[in-house]
């Protein structure tokens, strides 16, 4: 899963990958308004969830961007919305290519992000699919928040759209036409 609930603690002998499409931001996503799925946290009116919709969302337009400009093609990324400390806003991305990993990784943890160290590692996890509870994806995880597979944070819709719709390439093509042209020799 690339998220041991028992951490340094733990028996077994976990193995890090030294390479992988995929990078793990442990902790990462600090959102300021309570989680619905946390019992503690009671009702959440409207407004409440609208601002943290619209707070999660402006921080994956941040991270997704960022990644894809600095680093390379972004395919997916993931937050999660679970409580368990291991496993609360952990926020995976997957590139490409390994090499952009890497590079992310290694980049990343020279890095601080809302006043924080920002700590990178790549994951074992390259399909989501597998590491995602499927009860949660239809509203009957009877574990709630403290499930150990990944509940995933969802975006809006627009969003959703603006960052994987088909305009995507577009932008993509556009940006590496530029940045080709700037890094070839010219030719005279």
């Amino acid at each position: 899963m690339g998220a041991c609930r028992h951490g340094a603690r733990c028996s077994r002998l976990h193995i890090k990958p030294t390479f992988s499409p995929t990078i793990l931001l442990p902790n990462f996503y600090k959102s300021p308004y309570p989680n619905p799925a946390n019992p503690e946290s009671g009702p959440i009116d409207p407004e409440t969830m609208l601002a943290s919709q619209d707070h999660f969302d402006e921080f994956y337009e941040d991270v997704f961007t960022e990644m894809e400009e600095k680093y390379g093609a972004v395919e997916e990324m993931n937050v999660c919305d679970n409580l368990s400390e291991h496993l609360v806003g952990n926020t995976y991305v997957k590139f490409r290519r390994e090499e952009d990993a890497e590079r992310a990784a290694e980049d990343l943890n020279n890095r601080w992000f809302d006043g924080r160290v920002v700590s990178a590692e790549l994951s074992t996890v390259t399909d989501f699919n597998e590491a995602c509870c499927r009860q949660y994806d239809i509203g009957q995880c009877k574990f709630g928040g403290f499930c150990n597979f990944m509940h995933i944070k969802p975006i809006s819709k627009e969003l959703r759209r603006e960052i994987y719709g088909p305009s995507r390439d577009h932008r993509r093509r556009e940006s590496s036409r530029s940045r080709s042209r700037s890094r070839s020799p010219r030719r005279r």
